[in-house]
């Protein structure tokens, strides 16, 4: 396993992530957010995003390195796809219904989790199996494989 093809994907997919929250979470639905101010901070509140952006780029190593050991050697493209899809799913399933038990919020919010999440993961992952697998591809051409 190559950890810094995993180190070079977490990083590209932190990025890709930040810029999917900015765009998707911060702005197409902070209506939506601003629906429960009961639960979610102010967009003026910025003391939590450190230690967002720290857990984010936990969570992108980890599913490096989870798309690493899955690995089934096709195209980064088809690979990362795939990977976006089951995590989209997984993740997307997961805390939509999570949130809407625990949290006052209303249907369409946990929907809001499910699409947005679903969303993010498919874009996450093929950022991850693109980056990834071109990289492992080039290693084979250099190793004349």
């Amino acid at each position: 396993m190559n950890y810094t093809r995993i180190v070079i994907a977490a990083v590209v997919a932190t990025i890709v992530d930040a810029a999917y929250g900015f765009l998707v979470w911060g702005q197409v639905l902070s209506g939506e957010f601003g629906r429960y101010p009961g639960i979610y901070r102010p967009n003026d509140d910025m003391s939590a995003m450190p230690l967002m952006f720290a857990g984010i780029l936990v969570a992108m190593l980890l599913a490096s390195w989870i798309y690493a050991k899955g690995y089934e050697g096709g195209s980064g493209l088809t690979e990362g796809v795939k990977f976006g899809v089951v995590m989209g799913l997984f993740l997307g399933a997961y805390f939509s219904g999570v949130n809407y038990g625990t949290m006052r919020i209303g249907k369409k919010m946990a929907l809001t989790y499910l699409g947005g999440g679903f969303g993010e993961w498919l874009i996450v992952g093929t950022v991850i199996g693109l980056v990834h697998g071109s990289s492992a591809a080039a290693a084979r051409r250099g190793a004349g494989v």
